[in-house]
């Protein structure tokens, strides 16, 4: 079980509803305006942003700090690098 502390985050983005790549490309904007350490909060409900946001986050160099899917909800903090 994660504690509230593990949520904590900067900027929270509602995808739910979004088909990919929007998800990652509205994470990557997120992330572009916050500095280093920034956390951003993402729901999504595309099966494909469970791979592909932590692909980008990867590949990105940032720090994919939590994540989870519940009742077809993937949610992650990402933090930039």
């Amino acid at each position: 079980m994660t504690t509230p502390r593990t949520w904590d985050c900067d900027v929270q983005l509602d995808l739910r509803g979004l088909a990919c790549p929007l998800p990652v490309l509205k994470t990557r904007k997120a992330l572009l305006g916050l500095a280093s350490g920034g956390r951003v909060l993402v729901e999504a409900t595309d099966p494909l942003a469970a791979i592909d946001l932590p692909n980008f986050v990867r590949e990105a160099g940032h720090r994919l700090v939590v994540a989870e899917t519940v009742d077809g909800v993937y949610r992650c903090i990402v933090e930039r690098a």
